[in-house]
């Protein structure tokens, strides 16, 4: 039986603005368009919700679907309902933002959905309202980062200091001074230094360092990079 036979009908959607870091920036993974409305425009990846998923089930589906990764760090930022928002259908959207390692993701699926890493500061005209989404989802990934250690997930197992801060100065959009930066580090028992040396920075090498996500767990050190 159909409680709500007299409601109208809308379509349920979801985009993910998926972050990833290379070249001591954060990038964008987004796609060209194969379909209208809007065909070969920049657009966030998304789709719509199926029946018998749940919202937060169909990120899930849409992020493996297009970086071959599963259990990937998500986090819902907002739902989009303005009635115009989509020339198409009237469709309600619910965003999330996703960080990825930028090494591991499945190259030949990104291709397949002609989808292109992009500089967050080169970033085209997106659809819709797309802009507003990103802009949103980067805020609040900001927030989150200066809190809780999200970052790590951007990052391989084991990272330089020197990539550790250019990664917290890309989330941040601002300088950090190196001193006052690694003597923070020193000061977290969950960033563990390593006997492994990355020697393609720099002729002497620099340590490389890890996170150790059990650590953290089990102590109260704040975590403020």
């Amino acid at each position: 039986m159909s409680y709500y036979h007299s409601e109208i009908k809308h379509y349920v959607a979801v985009d993910c603005v998926i972050f990833g870091f290379q070249q001591g920036s954060l990038h964008l993974l987004l796609l060209k368009r194969k379909m209208e409305p809007a065909q070969g425009q920049w657009s966030l990846m998304g789709g719509f919700v199926r029946e018998g998923e749940s919202v937060d089930e169909a990120a899930k589906r849409v992020l493996a679907e297009l970086t071959g990764l599963e259990n990937l760090y998500m986090e819902q930022v907002h739902t989009f309902g303005a009635i115009d928002r989509d020339p198409g259908e009237r469709v309600v959207s619910v965003v999330y933002y996703a960080l990825i390692n930028i090494d591991e993701y499945d190259r030949e699926s990104v291709h397949q959905h002609n989808a292109y890493w992009v500089n967050i500061d080169e970033v085209p005209p997106l659809i819709f309202d797309h802009e507003e989404m990103v802009a949103m989802a980067r805020e609040k990934m900001k927030q989150k980062a200066a809190r809780e250690p999200i970052g790590f997930n951007l990052l391989p197992e084991l990272f330089t200091l020197t990539r550790l801060q250019n990664l917290y100065e890309a989330i941040y959009g601002e300088a950090i001074d190196k001193r006052n930066f690694r003597k923070r580090v020193a000061e977290m028992d969950c960033i563990e230094k390593t006997d492994k040396i990355d020697k393609e920075s720099s002729k002497r090498g620099a340590s490389l360092y890890r996170f150790n996500a059990n650590v953290y767990r089990h102590t109260n050190t704040k975590f403020k990079l």
